[in-house]
């Protein structure tokens, strides 16, 4: 089908939904690749009942979880974004803990129904394909699944290599846009973060293949690896900081026993910049995360040096990193993927980090117990480097006693004390 010929095809957003019916269960695509127009029209029609959202977290407007929606449409989120948590912790949207890795297979076994899905796409190339763009994730499994697929077809959507192609002929019904994929730009980072991307880079080795997520600790880490040398890069996600180091020479993917030459990952977040550099990059290879974030794949990885983050972390090593107490704050994602992943790579490193305190300074991070209905994303049989401003630990392989004086002994000064006192009433000793 020409350009010409599908841009004709194209409708307006409500007769896009229009093939909606009360009861399903609907797909959204997520991140930048949130499709902002059909969730407007989709949450527009009244006529609609007992809708079911399955998503990742998205970006852009959530209108599906007004109060004016609660009646007729439910968020499940698999991982749960700033756009949701309040609807979440009000008991108007649910929320689903789960592997990253292991979402792909509810769709396609059915544990979850697909009956729909929302996708932005980039438009079809001359074999008639359009590319699922700068999020693959669990959108792969969905597009394969769901019998019904409605797309907001953009031109400002990047055209990714890998496992990335929906044909144009399986569309039920698309919208053409033209718009800027959604906007994640990189926040400047405190003094805090800034010591913690030093004590991170200290760990990585020359030849490692690293994997980090987004925000300010993530981003403080990449600033602080221009001088390795030969780095790969094998993430479920990544933003505009690996382009300083593709560009730099620092990444070169050489080194990689698989998947070698090409960055990785499931999913991108951040600016033009970033859409830019992977927009029919054939350097950059696309997966779902069940590949990008299988642990049979990651252990082959030489060096794998996995960065991730957390809320809280106990005197036993127990990391908290999807809640604040019972409230949810994101979600499972990828964290033990990667930390069993990067455990069991010859020569790897599962990292923790995060600061040392929270809420200006005022709460520890490092507790003597995580805070009632705290979830445990790592294990402590799983937790290996714990990293904050004050310094870097390994607790593989340490008793109960010595991890909690190790953890104690990067904790904030302030804390140091009264963390000390704990763990001799936990532990018994003088």
């Amino acid at each position: 089908m020409s350009s010409a010929d599908w841009s004709s095809q194209s409708v307006v957003a409500a007769d896009a939904v229009s093939h909606l019916r009360s009861g399903m269960n609907i797909f959204v695509h997520g991140a930048s690749a949130t499709p902002t127009p059909l969730l407007e029209a989709l949450c527009a029609r009244d006529d609609l009942a007992d809708l079911k959202l399955y998503h990742m977290h998205t970006a852009g407007p959530a209108p599906f979880v007004d109060p004016a929606c609660r009646r007729r449409i439910t968020s499940v989120s698999l991982f749960t974004g700033a756009p949701v948590r309040k609807a979440v912790e009000e008991g108007r949207a649910d929320f689903i803990p789960v592997f990253l890795s292991d979402i792909p297979a509810l769709f396609r076994n059915g544990r979850i129904r697909i009956d729909a899905a929302l996708l932005q796409l980039s438009p079809p190339d001359k074999h008639g394909l359009c590319s699922l763009g700068t999020s693959i994730d669990v959108a792969r499994a969905a597009a394969d699944c769901a019998p019904l697929k409605i797309a907001e077809i953009n031109r400002g959507m990047p055209r990714t290599h890998g496992d990335t192609s929906v044909p144009l002929r399986g569309l039920q019904a698309w919208l053409q846009t033209d718009r800027p994929p959604h906007e994640h730009p990189p926040t400047p980072e405190s003094p805090v973060e800034a010591a913690i991307g030093e004590q991170v880079a200290r760990l990585v080795e020359d030849g490692a293949t690293v994997q980090t997520g987004i925000g300010a600790i993530p981003d403080a880490v990449l600033a602080r690896l221009a001088n390795k040398c030969e780095l790969g890069i094998h993430t479920e996600m990544f933003s505009d900081r690996v382009v300083d180091l593709v560009e730099g020479g620092v990444v070169t993917n050489r080194r990689k026993s698989i998947f070698r030459g090409q960055t990785v990952t499931s999913f991108v977040t951040g600016t033009k910049r970033l859409f830019d550099f992977v927009d029919d990059n054939p350097d950059v290879e696309f997966y779902p995360s069940d590949v990008t974030n299988d642990t049979n794949l990651l252990r082959k990885l030489d060096k794998l040096t996995a960065v991730n983050s957390a809320l809280q972390i106990d005197l036993t090593g127990q990391v908290c990193a999807d809640s604040i107490g019972h409230r949810i704050y994101s979600g499972i994602g990828g964290q033990m993927d990667f930390m069993r992943g990067a455990a069991l790579s010859p020569g790897g490193k599962a990292i923790i980090a995060l600061p040392s305190t929270a809420v200006r300074g005022t709460v520890s991070r490092i507790v003597a117990e995580l805070a009632p209905g705290a979830g445990v994303v790592t294990t402590r049989g799983h937790v290996h480097w714990v990293v904050t401003e004050y310094g870097a630990v390994d607790l593989h392989g340490l008793s109960l006693r010595q991890r909690g004086e190790a953890l104690i002994s990067i904790a904030h000064p302030d804390f140091r004390a009264e963390l000390s006192g704990r763990l001799r009433e936990i532990r018994h000793f003088c």
